[in-house]
């Protein structure tokens, strides 16, 4: 099964944002990891906005992923926020723990005012 991903990214009133469609698993991983990378050769260490509106499908891989963000992050004394979590994508979260060690959002617009 081929599993299909979009990522892309903005900086959005000086705050770094990571959209992620479709399916979030190893074959996106390469991709997160040099978005996320990219940002943070620019500068951009304290915080990060990780738009989930459009995706999917999460499974291990990708959740290691996002693990590996947020302790980077975490390092830098930053902050992460994830946004437009589905239901499906909020319990998984909740389940494996990482829901205490970012910030959740509905939408961006609420993301960047509270950053």
């Amino acid at each position: 099964m081929k599993y299909q991903f979009t990522i892309t990214n903005e900086i959005i009133e000086t705050i770094p944002v990571i959209f992620i469609e479709g399916d979030l698993t190893s074959e996106a991983d390469t991709e997160v990891k040099r978005v996320y990378n990219d940002f943070k050769e620019k500068g951009y260490t304290k915080k990060i906005v990780i738009n989930f509106e459009k995706t999917k499908y999460i499974n291990s891989s990708g959740i290691a992923t996002l693990i590996n963000i947020i302790q980077d992050v975490n390092e830098s004394k930053g902050v992460v926020a994830f946004v437009g979590l589905s239901d499906h994508l909020q319990k998984v979260m909740d389940i494996v723990g990482i829901s205490d060690f970012v910030q959740i959002f509905k939408t961006n617009s609420e993301a960047l005012k509270s950053l």
